[in-house]
């Protein structure tokens, strides 16, 4: 299986926040045999090991969410529509006119209340049709509880993939794919594939206390400042991996980012510095466990984040994956604080 391959699967699969066995399941075949052990904890995280030479390096924690955004039915009314809220951040205004799926292969079209202003378009006004004629019919096909995702079509041309859960499926591929790839690793490498990071990056918290890592890394997307008059951002498709300074979650330490961008330099890695100036990654809740542990971010130049059509560049994806591989062969050796 390719990366290609590997990344439209992850990015098809069904995931919603606490919903992640069909990717979890999809990773532990990809990963079978290739990996020193792997372990399901009981949020449903997916640990994997990968032992380092003897002595050497760090136990360093990687971290990838398998969750994407979506909806949940709350109401149910008697002509059969769907009422929601959403799971994650999920704009209404990007919603409308969607389709999103439920399990089961139930797809319901996305309306609206009549509305006189734009700024009316909020969840309340908002329905799923998934063409049920009455209230019952409805409850059979999608109970209460349950949740649903954007139904898009991966594509790829000339290097381009867009799709949904990019956000992040990308990331799931990138890790998976160097573990796959990693060669007399010089660390003490758990990689955690986690649950639930778009409603408060909760699979991380408890995987992160458990791991105990004296170092960790979070493989996520970033936003870009490349389309039209996009926010300011020095983050472009297709010039490389990017290494976190700064979001809402993380103030990336000096040293981290330093030897970061000394991997990447070593190995002809193309990379970018990233500042976000909104949201947060797996490595917010990592950096916060126990006593404090050192983190950054390998991020993936996305756009069109949290929609239906996320979009990435493929030689992104390699250089994240030879940045990862870099960070967990190479031993990294923390600096003293007396």
């Amino acid at each position: 299986m390719t990366e290609l391959d590997l990344l439209q699967k992850l990015a098809d699969a069904y995931g919603p926040s606490g919903h992640e066995d069909e990717v979890r399941n999809l990773l532990m075949e990809v990963l079978k045999g290739h990996v020193d052990d792997m372990q399901v904890d009981p949020l449903g995280n997916l640990l994997v090991y990968k032992k380092g030479r003897s002595g050497d390096g760090s136990r360093v924690m990687f971290a990838a969410h398998m969750d994407e955004i979506g909806v949940i039915v709350v109401d149910i009314d008697e002509k059969g529509f769907l009422r929601l809220q959403p799971v994650g951040g999920v704009n209404p205004l990007v919603l409308l006119g969607q389709r999103v799926q439920f399990p089961g292969g139930i797809v319901g079209s996305i309306g609206v209340e009549p509305v006189e202003d734009p700024k009316e378009i909020k969840f309340p006004k908002l329905f799923a049709d998934i063409g049920a004629k009455s209230k019952e019919q409805a409850e059979k096909a999608v109970g209460y509880g349950t949740m649903g995702v954007f139904y898009a079509a991966f594509q790829e041309r000339d290097g381009i993939a867009s799709g949904k859960a990019m956000d992040d499926r990308s990331g799931c591929a990138i890790l998976a794919q160097a573990l796959l790839e990693m060669k007399d690793v010089g660390n003490e490498v758990v990689a955690v594939f986690t649950v639930q990071e778009e409603v408060g990056l909760r699979g991380a918290r408890t995987a992160a206390f458990g791991v105990d890592p004296q170092v960790g890394f979070a493989i996520d997307v970033t936003a870009t400042g490349d389309t039209p008059k996009a926010q300011p951002m020095a983050v472009s498709l297709g010039k490389g991996t990017a290494i976190k300074m700064k979001d809402q979650s993380l103030v990336t330490p000096p040293f981290i980012r330093d030897l970061m961008v000394e991997r990447a330099e070593k190995r002809g890695i193309p990379y970018q510095l990233e500042v976000l100036g909104y949201g947060g990654t797996d490595a917010g809740a990592i950096h916060l466990t126990r006593a404090g542990v050192p983190s950054g971010v390998v991020s993936l130049p996305t756009r069109y984040l949290h929609t239906p059509a996320e979009m990435i560049a493929l030689a992104d994806l390699r250089a994240s994956i030879e940045l990862v591989k870099a960070l967990a062969e190479e031993p990294i050796l923390l600096p003293s604080r007396v």
